[in-house]
């Protein structure tokens, strides 16, 4: 049904509601803009001006017009109330609590993504403005108990497939827009705010991260990658990552 629209690949567990509230608007558009083109080309031909040449200022008589624009305010109404709000309600209010779900940080700044995964213990270290550099994009604060075990990275996100995702989005610096269209997942991410954005990857493969924010003269090249993985190949990509901070941390 949602072929046609040329759509990325679905990869994610709420991609098809989505695709399918979105096929649906696209054909009412569709019908709308058949039906409306129609009735301009039946008007330009029955009150041309050979047929009507004394202006009638009376008006239409007929409900056609007016059942249909009810018809279509209804048919608006029905895909937000049975659609687009139920929609909208689970991505926003059913959002998975810490314990349930996969947990990451994302931080935009002109112009990469900085990625945080919380570490073994489960817990994302503490951060602090005043320790951002260049080797350290986040300010992580490797004193902090907490923070000793976590996976700091730039623009590349790992996720096991099939699991639910929670992402913890924010911003250093300018408004920027976490994209990932496979997924059908597109949040602003605002400085100051810690916006939580959740979905469930369930097709492994190479996607890519866009800011869809215009934010800056590099946005073009603001962008980054995710791999959805098998949880056994996500374990061993975790497994060196932990070991190349091992490394880093004994020089």
């Amino acid at each position: 049904m949602v072929n046609w629209l040329g759509l990325p690949v679905a990869a994610s567990a709420h991609a098809a509601e989505l695709d399918q509230m979105t096929a649906l608007v696209h054909w009412l558009m569709l019908v709308l803009f058949v039906g409306w083109g129609a009735f301009f080309l039946f008007v330009l031909v029955r009150f041309r001006k050979s047929a009507n040449p004394t202006a009638s200022y009376a008006g239409a008589k007929g409900k056609l017009a007016k059942s249909t624009e009810v018809l279509v305010a209804i048919i608006e109404i029905v895909l937000l109330v049975f659609y687009a709000i139920p929609a909208w309600a689970t991505r926003v209010g059913a959002v998975p609590t810490e314990n349930e779900a996969f947990r990451v940080r994302v931080v935009g700044e002109q112009f990469a993504w900085n990625i945080q995964y919380p570490g073994r213990d489960g817990i994302f270290g503490r951060v602090d403005i005043k320790l951002v550099s260049a080797d350290n994009p986040l300010g992580l604060d490797r004193t902090d108990p907490n923070a000793k075990d976590d996976i700091a990275l730039v623009n590349q996100m790992n996720l096991p497939v099939d699991r639910t995702v929670l992402v913890h989005l924010s911003s250093k610096d300018v408004i920027h827009s976490f994209g990932l269209y496979e997924m059908r997942v597109k949040q602003d991410a605002i400085p100051g705010m810690d916006i939580p954005v959740w979905f469930i990857p369930n097709r492994p493969g190479a996607y890519e991260i866009a800011c869809s924010q215009l934010c800056g003269l590099g946005h073009y090249r603001m962008r980054g990658a995710v791999t959805v993985q098998s949880q056994s190949d996500f374990e061993a990509w975790m497994a060196e990552q932990e070991k190349e901070l091992r490394a880093e941390q004994a020089r």
